[in-house]
């Protein structure tokens, strides 16, 4: 199913992976407190972007993303050394609970859940805080992930949460409550890894069913092929023995399990939270030739395509729009629709879940070129200027004529037919703003402008 990864592209992946400004790893222990839980204290382990490497180090200059991360079942925070030493570097802050982490009692899922939520909250309403290590560092766009158990309670703190920009998890063990059911009310943009040969947490049992259960308008489902559970993380004797006691066991080394992760993870936040848009290409272009996973992907993100209906311009949906002509955006023109008023070229961009611009295809439209048929028709609008009522009159025309009047953003805010045994129509302009509008007269032969100005 998968073709060979090519080493044009592995090349193209180490050369993005590696141009991240490489930052110092500072780290800080702080204890939250959430009031809303009866001020439920929150041990955070804290690594971030720093000049020089240490403790309580200052924050570099900049303001970064916030990852907050979800430990695995009896699995300390210092077991994703791996996972903080590969991203901090890369310009991200990465914040490390250490709740619910005993064996006796047994970690309350819940509240590990509601943990990762506060956070995300927590951190970045510190860059407003004067008093805060992290004022002026921390930026809007945030992820969770999680390990495991960890990973499960990620769906729990994602789901209904709108501070997340997007999720990453490895290996997701079902929850109680269930992350498969939570998954449900999840609509950011979500990873799901997964290692083939986890017999800790099946992909089938876990990982999939979550994938499946996901709401989100663009998730991925990436399997590394031979992974395992455990080897996601540095090595714990909790996670290993419980894995040695199952099968199947990994079939790849836990460094290039590691590896695999690390390609991916990296590429996906840094299209989701650093706007870099040609990761975004890369990720697929792996996901789709390397012989290190298998996967599927449910994704909206694609160029908007434009159509020229009568005489609007029409976009497909998307969830935003930008329409530009000869290359120039058009000010205010940022509806799914957009009559022109003048000759040129003429297409839309719009954005997903960053900056990254999906520009249409692009349709050449000059008004001033009249089909035979209409070249003896005529139409005037008076008087011009006008502040109270306009009289269109037609001369000669052969058949039902649309009349339009457009105001400067190409917006269409009068519109009338005029049949054949019609002669004059009337536009009240007396609630219209004063400015620039175009009086636009269009049939099957084609289309005449006339400008007008309202006062």
């Amino acid at each position: 199913m998968r073709k060979a990864l090519s080493l044009f592209l592995l090349l193209i992946i180490s050369v993005v992976t590696a141009t991240a400004q490489p930052y110092q790893i500072g780290h800080r222990q702080i204890t939250y407190q959430d009031p809303a839980r009866g001020n439920r204290n929150i041990q955070t382990e804290i690594y971030y972007p720093a000049a020089t490497a240490g403790n309580n180090v200052a924050v570099e200059t900049g303001a970064f993303p916030v990852i907050v991360f979800g430990h695995g079942f009896a699995m300390a925070w210092d077991a994703y050394q791996n996972i903080w030493e590969d991203l901090v570097p890369q310009g991200y802050i990465m914040a490390f609970p250490r709740t619910e982490g005993s064996l006796i009692p047994a970690p309350d899922h819940d509240a590990f859940g509601k943990d990762l939520a506060f956070l995300i909250t927590k951190l970045q309403n510190e860059n407003s805080n004067a008093a805060s290590p992290f004022f002026n560092h921390v930026n809007n766009k945030s992820a969770l992930m999680g390990h495991s158990m960890g990973g499960g309670s990620s769906f729990l703190a994602a789901k209904n949460n709108t501070n997340v920009t997007t999720m990453v998890t490895l290996a997701a063990a079902n929850t109680n409550p269930s992350s498969i059911t939570a998954a449900q009310f999840i609509s950011i943009p979500s990873l799901v890894i997964a290692g083939a040969n986890d017999c800790v947490a099946p992909p089938a049992d876990h990982q999939i069913k979550m994938y499946d259960s996901l709401a989100s308008a663009c998730k991925t489902y990436l399997s590394i092929t031979g992974a395992a559970h455990c080897e996601f993380a540095n090595f714990n004797v909790n996670c290993s023995f419980g894995q040695s006691t199952c099968s199947p066991q990994p079939a790849i080394s836990g460094a290039e399990q590691k590896d695999v992760t690390s390609d991916f993870t990296k590429l996906w936040f840094e299209y989701y939270l650093k706007d870099n848009c040609n990761a975004w290409n890369i990720f697929n272009d792996s996901l789709n030739s390397s012989p290190r996973v298998t996967g599927e992907q449910s994704c909206n993100i694609s160029n908007p395509v434009i159509t020229q209906v009568g005489p609007q311009l029409q976009s497909t949906t998307a969830p935003s729009y930008q329409w530009y002509m000869n290359g120039n955006p058009i000010p205010g023109a940022n509806a799914q629709t957009y009559t022109p008023t003048q000759s040129g070229n003429y297409y839309v961009t719009t954005m997903y879940y960053n900056t990254c611009p999906y520009q249409s295809n692009t349709i050449s439209l000059t008004l001033t070129s009249i089909g035979e048929a209409f070249q003896n028709e005529y139409f005037n609008a008076y008087p011009n200027p006008a502040s109270e009522l306009v009289t269109v009159e037609f001369f000669h025309y052969s058949e039902t004529t649309t009349i339009e009047l457009v105001n400067m953003l190409g917006q269409v805010v009068f519109q009338k037919q005029i049949n054949k045994a019609e002669t004059k129509a009337s536009i009240d302009v007396s609630t219209y703003e004063q400015g620039i509008y175009f009086v636009r007269g269009s049939n099957n032969n084609g289309v005449k402008v006339q400008k007008l100005t309202i006062q």
